[in-house]
């Protein structure tokens, strides 16, 4: 498995309480939620970027 980074992070405590109330729903940690929150925006980006092109041809 890669290694992963270790990267601080600032959140307002409104949002950090959202999150941690998503992530009790979904069985995950804070951490957890936050990285998968984080994999499906760029999935998201991803196939957004993809259908961009798509059109163009």
């Amino acid at each position: 498995m890669a290694e992963k980074k270790q990267v601080p992070l600032r959140l307002s405590e409104k949002l950090y309480a959202e999150i941690a109330a998503w992530a009790e729903d979904d069985f995950r940690s804070i951490n957890g939620q936050i990285e998968y929150l984080l994999t499906e925006c760029v999935k998201h980006r991803k196939k957004k970027a993809q259908s961009s092109l798509e059109e163009l041809d």
